[in-house]
């Protein structure tokens, strides 16, 4: 089974190696987590897991979920998602997951989480754009993003074509920060250090699963 946690990302630290040299860590609370509910392929067509994470008081959450997180001896939870996995589970609903499901130091991991939100940003900081020259005449034009609607061909126009790279929104999206070295474990304290950066603020809540590619 490729074991999954759910974690709060709780800041970044650096950690010193055996030579010395300093590695940039970040520290995440990893679980407990409780098993809400398993599914099997013989039921619903496929095997998973559906873990909750951090209990919250009743009157902030819904009263479906707090019937569903009934059902496994357990109360309202502030974050809930389902893992996918390739066998079938070897838990059963109300069990307990805690980093120990990771041993320490033995491989990789991936996490998954939303990245920080930058707001509306131009060309230059959200693709990389070159900006126009400082100098030669160019005013109060540096950081645009050119022309943006040339080189069309005979008889379509100058439309701007779907896809063209624009100033907008930029951030906040799901993305995943793959084969990630496991350097600790604390299992007393539900604290797990992995080296490099994950994405996501410091408090937001991430998925910590044993890498694919490495594990």
């Amino acid at each position: 089974m490729n074991p999954g946690l759910l974690a709060t990302k709780v800041g970044m630290t650096r950690i010193l190696s055996e030579n010395g040299t300093a590695e940039p860590a970040t520290v995440l609370k990893a679980g407990p987590c409780v098993v809400l509910q398993v599914r099997t392929r013989e039921k619903d067509g496929y095997d998973a897991i559906q873990i909750g994470f951090e209990d919250i008081k009743p009157h902030r959450s819904t009263k479906a979920l707090i019937g569903h997180c009934g059902k496994a001896g357990t109360g309202p939870k502030k974050a809930v998602r389902e893992i996918r996995l390739t066998e079938p589970p070897e838990v059963s609903p109300g069990d307990v997951l805690t980093v120990e499901v990771f041993s320490e130091g033995t491989g990789h991991v991936d996490v998954a989480g939303v990245s920080k939100g930058k707001g509306f940003q131009g060309v230059m900081k959200r693709h990389g754009f070159g900006g126009m020259p400082g100098s030669h005449g160019t005013e109060r034009k540096h950081r645009s993003p050119g022309g943006i609607g040339a080189s069309a061909p005979r008889g379509t126009g100058r439309s701007v074509k779907k896809g063209k790279r624009m100033a907008g929104h930029m951030g906040s999206v799901r993305c995943t920060a793959s084969n990630l070295r496991l350097l600790k474990i604390d299992a007393e304290n539900h604290v797990m250090v992995i080296r490099g950066s994950v994405p996501g603020a410091i408090g937001s809540v991430v998925m910590v699963r044993r890498s694919k590619k490495k594990g």
